[in-house]
């Protein structure tokens, strides 16, 4: 288990294997330990960077709200600081699609490639009218004592299956920081989204990037098309990962591997 404190803020990381490096973005609310099954695959090929954002997992309460340009400075303030600068295959998860994606945008030398598992897309986004008070909804309910309470099985409704132990639920779930750190995220969730959009017209991804879009349609043709949609305009791959829900790490480890293994032979000679 590793901190590396960036911005005044202790984040959790966790590194394995060795080769060319891949950094993994969990989505909302999710933590570290579910890419287990992902880093299993990955290991033996790759050095697999992990890490909890700011209120998720293990690291500490975010001291500020999120931005796009913060959170894709994040990803290479944090391989700096593990002294790992060379170039990395960004992978992102849901609303971590965003960061990634940006990541790429905003810091072009140091991408190797870029993989969206089922992420986030707003064709068009627009600024959450309770972002303001994410903060005091989140004191107001940690208050009431709901983490404690309600914040492990609110955890199992969401994740089927889910193959964490319980007691590390309990560890993560239990707390405040990852209920408010959620309800913030979740609260920036438009305006980031509206960030993206005006970053894809001031900054083209590098050229010759590969980009794979692995999609989890889940039997959802609307949520297909608009996956095929985000692979058309980022130039990408489209792979549909089936059968699988959202959590695409969990449900399809496999296919979320070789997604990340096979990203950097897209790239042109």
């Amino acid at each position: 288990m590793t901190f590396v404190r960036l911005g005044g803020v202790a984040h959790h990381v966790a590194v394995d294997g060795a080769g060319p490096v891949c950094v993994l973005s969990a989505g909302l609310g999710m933590s570290w330990f579910d890419w287990d099954p992902v880093v299993e695959l990955l290991a033996p090929r790759r050095t697999v960077v992990r890490f909890d954002r700011p209120g998720h997992g293990l690291s500490q309460a975010a001291t500020a709200p999120p931005t796009l340009a913060g959170e894709a400075d994040r990803i290479a303030a944090l391989l700096d600081a593990l002294g790992l600068p060379g170039p990395a295959t960004a992978v992102g998860h849901s609303i971590a699609g965003f960061h990634a994606e940006a990541f790429a945008r905003l810091h072009p030398g140091r991408a190797a490639g870029l993989v969206l598992l089922d992420s986030s897309v707003e064709e068009h986004p627009r600024p959450s009218r309770w972002a303001g008070a994410a903060r005091p909804l989140g004191a107001v309910l940690a208050a009431a004592g709901l983490p404690a309470a309600l914040g492990p099985a609110t955890r199992r409704l969401a994740v089927r299956h889910d193959p964490a132990p319980p007691a590390l639920l309990r560890r993560v779930y239990r707390t405040s920081r990852v209920l408010r750190g959620t309800l913030l995220e979740n609260a920036r969730y438009g305006a980031v989204a509206a960030e993206l959009l005006a970053l894809r017209e001031a900054r083209p991804l590098p050229p010759g990037l590969p980009v794979t879009v692995l999609a989890a349609p889940d039997g959802s043709a609307r949520w297909e098309r608009r996956q095929r949609a985000l692979a058309r305009r980022l130039g990408a791959r489209y792979e549909a990962a089936e059968p699988s829900g959202h959590l695409v790490m969990l449900d399809a480890p496999d296919a979320v591997a070789r997604a990340i293994l096979e990203t950097p032979r897209l790239r042109e000679p």
